[in-house]
């Protein structure tokens, strides 16, 4: 069955009450009981609003009222989808499926007998996790721009008394740019088991794929009956599939999209990525020169042309069987040309926790995202172990597979096959609040490659908890906590001498820019602001730098200086290779980074950092070194404030600032050193020390 959408990370605007009230909202008790930690700390990801209706079972006008109601709430302001608290004291069981198919978060709280209500503790528990409560009322209706219509004409509401089907119909055939996602993926997937059409299947799927039901977009898009001639349709379908594994039917799909010029250059570089995923790289030259030739400046069809995804400098000793039988294989995530700075040092840091030697002649490359076939196969066996990690594996959305569901494109009978040590060495579980592992494909997959390993360790004990969470308590004492390996940079990097560092008068500042949604909800003007703020007070004193990842982590310097008219230089560190980019964080005094790996690698080169929290990973890892003030979440409402404060005490005492960073880094170190002295016997490693 196609599922309704979670809850979007997004919230309403902090204005959204102050525009829809008629009447007073409800202010919270001061006495009333929090929200536990966790709660607590998602309703302070944005300002959040629902809407509160109470429904009486002995007024028949309100069981006929509601469903207008909420009919009304969706086609007058369609871009709206807050959680609905309904109130009553036992309606129809008729009524209530009525009004859970015309809205996805109605959140029922009988209210027993009394206007009080059975159970006001609860009550209040809930409604404290919202900032403002908009008060509705079963007859009344909701017009354009959220204004309330307490007593509407007969003729107002009548435009409202519509069947299931219509008012479906009516709310998915409105622009796209005016629909809530939420609200598509509630009312799309029934339309179309009763009427569908190739544009509701498309616009369906797109949501289920933002939301990470892939198998689920596969069905929505197999129920209507495409013409060769219609390329988006193909275009969304062939992708689907590729998300599933289903690559002959998504090539075919993909090459009737390339038909058309305008998606010919998007299509080109999903089918290079499809051919090169399956191993076959000149089929995906050849597909990336005709990207090329559609669209010069696509840099996916460049980067596969140029061999990025290939790591060419791996393949100088493919087959010197004495090279061979020596070698580790390592299954990562290969970072090359501009992709992500800091993905393009973990294999490195991963490989020499194992011996100073990180390069082709020790070990055998395997990259994640490309299928494991018997080739794949064949080639590890032929090596004295595997490593799996380190970096955020445990991901559902990015090159998404139908085979385990996560990172590495594994079926299960072929890991099964795997008849060499395998250890998985610090890989990170990255889901973002809001999303979610759906299928079961991961949870089997999961278990399968615990069951298989010699070792099984997690980069932070957050993702330790989370994982154990998924598995059959048999296997849950096998997971371990292993360090990032970036963390221990200084120590693990041969001639690392720290006499020898340098710091100029700089603070590097990095801000992600990937899932935005999920990172900022709608709160990236406040965040801009603050950030702002922060940036102005820190030049005072230093010079204030861009340190981008990625090339979309440059906007930040773009809105700092359209916003607020502040011009901040941009260090390209997605340009540079790793002795660069370790150099970049090595001389710098501070840096402030929301990416994961802009606080793991300068805290690896002994720089201070302060993390910018909007994603719990970066929390995970303060925790693990017991420093939790280092991080401040991007929403916080006094993160200008906060950030100017702790960075200036960094900077008033650098040394001591920078002890305290290394104090912390022995910790990270000791235990990696008891996981090491564990796994290098099964890997055939006894004697070598990194």
């Amino acid at each position: 069955m196609i599922p309704s959408a979670p809850r979007s990370p997004a919230a309403a605007p902090a204005s959204l009450a102050s525009r829809a009230l008629s009447g007073p909202v409800p202010p919270r008790p001061a006495d009333a009981a929090r929200p536990a930690p966790a709660a607590a700390a998602a309703a302070r990801r944005a300002p959040r609003v629902a809407f509160v209706c109470r429904a009486d079972a002995a007024d028949p006008g309100h069981a006929a009222g509601l469903p207008a109601l909420l009919r009304s709430l969706a086609l007058a302001n369609p871009g709206v989808c807050e959680d609905f608290l309904l109130r009553h004291d036992g309606l129809p069981d008729d009524v209530l499926a009525a009004a859970r198919r015309l809205h996805p978060r109605i959140v029922e709280l009988p209210a027993g007998s009394g206007e009080a209500g059975a159970a006001p503790d609860a009550y209040d528990d809930l409604t404290g996790a919202y900032d403002d409560l908009i008060e509705l009322h079963p007859r009344w209706l909701v017009a354009a721009d959220l204004a309330v219509l307490r007593d509407p004409s007969d003729e107002t509401r009548a435009r409202y008394e519509l069947t299931d089907e219509r008012f479906w119909r009516a709310y998915c055939t409105l622009p796209a740019h005016r629909q809530h996602p939420d609200l598509l993926l509630h009312y799309g997937p029934p339309l179309l088991r009763l009427r569908p059409t190739t544009d509701l299947a498309r616009r369906t799927a797109l949501g289920l794929r933002t939301i990470g039901a892939y198998e689920e977009a596969v069905e929505a898009l197999s129920a209507a009956r495409p013409q060769a001639d219609q390329p988006r349709f193909h275009d969304a379908m062939g992708t689907a599939l590729m998300a599933v594994s289903r690559y002959d039917e998504a090539e075919t799909h993909l090459l009737l999209a390339a038909a058309a010029p305008e998606l010919a250059p998007k299509a080109f570089s999903q089918l290079a990525r499809l051919a090169w995923l399956r191993g076959d790289e000149e089929r995906s030259k050849a597909y990336a020169r005709e990207g090329l030739d559609a669209e010069p400046t696509n840099r996916t069809c460049k980067a596969l042309l140029q061999g990025g995804y290939g790591l060419p400098e791996f393949a100088a000793h493919r087959g010197e069987a004495s090279v061979v039988s020596t070698q580790l294989a390592h299954a990562a995530a290969y970072a090359t040309g501009q992709e992500n700075a800091g993905d393009k040092i973990l294999p490195e840091a991963v490989r020499l926790c194992f011996g100073q030697d990180p390069s082709a002649r020790r070990w055998h490359p395997v990259p994640v995202h490309r299928l494991f076939d018997e080739e794949a196969l064949a080639e590890v066996n032929a090596r004295r172990g595997l490593v799996v990690g380190g970096g955020g594996l445990f991901l559902p959305d990015t090159w998404p597979n139908g085979n385990s569901a996560w990172q590495w494109n594994v079926p299960d009978e072929l890991l099964a096959r795997i008849d060499v040590p395998l250890a998985v060495f610090a890989v990170g579980y990255n889901v973002f609040p809001g999303q979610s592992y759906r299928r079961s494909r991961f949870r089997e997959s999961l278990a399968a490659l615990v069951e298989r390993s010699a070792f099984f360790g997690l980069r932070n004990r957050g993702s330790v908890e989370r994982v154990r969470e998924l598995l059959p308590e048999r296997l849950r004492d096998q997971v371990a906590y292993q360090p990032c390996p970036t963390t221990l940079t200084r120590l693990l990097q041969p001639g690392w001498d720290e006499a020898e560092v340098e710091r100029a008068d700089t603070v590097l500042v990095n801000c992600a820019y990937d899932r935005a949604g999920m990172r900022f909800g709608d709160g990236y003007p406040r965040f801009l602001d603050a950030m702002a703020r922060t940036v102005r007070a820190l030049r005072e004193r230093v010079d204030v730098r861009v340190a981008a990842h990625m090339t979309a982590d440059e906007q930040f310097a773009h809105d700092l200086r359209r916003e607020h008219g502040i011009a901040l230089p941009v260090d390209a560190l997605y340009d540079l290779g790793n002795d660069g980019i370790r150099a970049a964080y090595r001389r710098t005094r501070l840096v402030i980074g929301m990416r994961g790996h802009a606080g793991m690698i300068p805290f690896g080169c002994g720089t201070p950092v302060l993390s910018l929290v909007s994603h719990p990973k970066l929390a995970y890892f303060l925790a693990d070194i017991d420093r939790p003030e280092w991080g401040v979440r991007v929403d916080d409402e006094r993160l200008a404030e906060v950030l100017v404060e702790r960075a200036e005490a960094v900077l008033d005492d650098h040394t001591a600032a920078v002890a305290d960073v290394l104090d912390r880094q022995r910790m990270l170190w000791k235990v990696t050193r008891e996981n090491l002295a564990g796994l290098r016997p099964a890997l055939g490693l006894q004697g070598e020390t990194p």
